[in-house]
């Protein structure tokens, strides 16, 4: 897979310069590449005791991410999932401890322990002040001696950096570190490994699967069980939690680990609250991207033992963007619609023949969506098909409350429905189409020359014409031929959409943005839904 990088030899350097020339003064590095990489704070008063820690690269923002006031004094940077070199942890160590010492807060991974441990007994035989907190919240593994330390560290970081932060000397902050260390539980969940640069992509993780208790480092987890959504997974990561529960309140970090979308993490952060752990988690950290695993698809959840010193110390402000803060843990607010929204709708009526009508047309939409987002993939942004569908289903199940037997007032509440449920360009025309609709049956038109006049109406608003290749290619024939008959509908929709396959050029909507070659031969999604829809009429028509 391409990279935007030069050579992997030379990835953390210059990663770690790019990040010093974006910080304002911020930050800065100590000299030494390519052999020690050390960012530390350019404000740095040493006569406050020094939080560092550090490790391998590829977790970023972790660790220089979180170098700044409130939290890390300097983090040293290894190659992409590799330790740092003794020599590079002393040489932080000695740039920013004075008198008052420093605190190194160590992921429990043998390398890390093995340097910083070593490192630490060189700055004390130099007359430094150096005290060490191993971090091992991973639950993953409940049976093994070492658990490792994942994205809890950042709690620890949180805590420490806060009581330096704040004056606190060495003991202070060492007890802080070790306090948050010995309250922090996590645990990971992965649908995809990572890409390690300059290395194969490894496919450890079937389709179908999710790997629970995934390391940091691409590492394989404690299992593979089967995927069956977000609120799913949630709940099998919350599963070990359970047990370790107290009884008191908790904050969580949900984190991303490096390519999960936003509108995933948001989802599983309302998994989160609605899950069997939900209630015990009053604030919240994320979800963002804190201590990721390069590019890997999944996350993973952290929990605090609360109490109130310490949620008042991970409450206090920081500056560094790269920690989201956190925030009061909460059902969603949920206020009324405004006036004139929720009570406009009508009086709902019975009509059986009616009722079986839509919802013929309704099932043929949803039945059509995968054809039509595979259409749509070829001109737009391959959701044509959803967007129907979702609507089809919304309006199946409200079906009880539309006034079916009256096709005056019918029409409006469709328009209202479909301004409500559908989304993108397409909802608000077919819901303009329909409120018009409704409009001209009110002042006596035809249901024929109703519908007629909301399509005209849509034309007038969304500017298409015959021949721009889009869903008016399809109904605007269906319609001039529906006095004919249904059967006579049906055939001028289906030739009408087959037209937009010859057409190369769009003259609205998102097509207009393609090329002819992508074009050509591809009915438009929206023209193909009508004649989609008109066929099925014609199949409820012949039973």
């Amino acid at each position: 897979m391409a990279q935007f990088i030069n050579s992997k030899e030379d990835i953390v350097q210059e990663a770690l310069d790019g990040m010093v020339a974006v910080s304002g003064g911020r930050l800065v590095r100590l000299d030494g590449y390519p052999f020690i990489r050390v960012i530390t704070r350019s404000d740095w008063d040493r006569s406050r005791v020094a939080v560092i820690s550090g490790g391998g690269s590829g977790h970023e923002p972790a660790h220089a991410g979180f170098v700044g006031p409130g939290m890390l004094t300097a983090a040293v940077c290894g190659d992409v999932f590799a330790s740092p070199s003794v020599e590079a942890v002393l040489a932080g160590i000695l740039a920013v401890t004075g008198d008052a010492g420093c605190v190194l807060i160590v992921k429990n991974y043998t390398g890390d322990r093995l340097n910083f441990g070593l490192a630490a007994e060189r700055a004390r035989a130099l007359g430094k002040k150096v005290s060490m907190v191993i971090v091992q919240d991973d639950i993953a593994l409940p049976d093994i001696s070492r658990p490792r330390g994942v994205a809890g560290t950042l709690f620890v970081h949180k805590l420490a950096g806060a009581v330096s932060e704040s004056g606190g000397d060495l003991d202070a902050v060492t007890a802080a570190a070790r306090r948050a260390a010995s309250n922090i539980m996590s645990i990971g969940m992965s649908l995809d490994t990572c890409t390690v640069p300059g290395s194969r992509k490894e496919s450890r993780i079937r389709a179908g699967e999710i790997e629970l208790g995934l390391g940091i480092h691409g590492e394989p987890g404690a299992s593979h069980i089967p995927y069956r959504g977000a609120r799913q997974a949630m709940a099998d990561a919350v599963a070990n939690f359970l047990p370790r529960l107290n009884g008191g309140s908790y904050a969580a970090l949900l984190n991303n680990l490096g390519s999960t979308t936003e509108l995933e993490m948001s989802i599983l952060a309302g998994e989160l609250r609605q899950s069997a752990i939900g209630s015990a988690i009053s604030h919240i950290v994320g979800p963002a991207s804190m201590m990721t695993a390069l590019d890997m698809h999944g996350f993973s959840l952290t929990l605090y033992a609360l109490n109130a010193e310490d949620m008042n110390l991970l409450a206090r402000e920081t500056p560094l963007r790269a920690w989201p803060g956190l925030k009061p843990f909460a059902a969603p607010g949920i206020v009324p619609l405004p006036e004139g929204l929720a009570s406009r709708r009508p009086t709902a009526s019975a009509d059986p023949a009616i009722e079986a009508l839509l919802v013929r047309c309704c099932n043929a939409l949803i039945a059509a969506e995968a054809d039509l987002n595979a259409l749509d993939a070829r001109s737009g942004d391959g959701d044509t098909g959803t967007t129907l569908a979702t609507a089809a289903r919304a309006l199946v199940r409200n079906i009880g409350q539309l006034p079916l037997s009256d096709p005056t007032q019918l029409y409006g509440a469709l328009g209202q429905e479909l301004s409500q449920t559908m989304g993108g360009s397409s909802g608000v025309l077919l819901a303009i189409c329909f409120t018009a609709a409704g409009d001209a049956a009110s002042n006596g038109h035809t249901p024929i020359g109703a519908l007629k006049a909301g399509l005209a109406r849509m034309q007038e608003v969304g500017g298409a014409q015959p021949g721009d290749r889009t869903m008016i290619d399809a109904l605007l024939p269906a319609l001039d031929a529906l006095p004919q008959g249904l059967p006579d509908a049906a055939r001028a929709a289906r030739e009408g959409a087959n037209g937009t396959a010859t057409m190369s050029r769009a003259r609205a909507g998102r097509a207009t943005y393609i090329g002819a070659e992508q074009l050509r031969g591809h009915a438009d999604p929206g023209a193909e839904a009508v004649a989609r829809l008109f066929e099925s009429l014609c199949q409820v028509d012949a039973e």
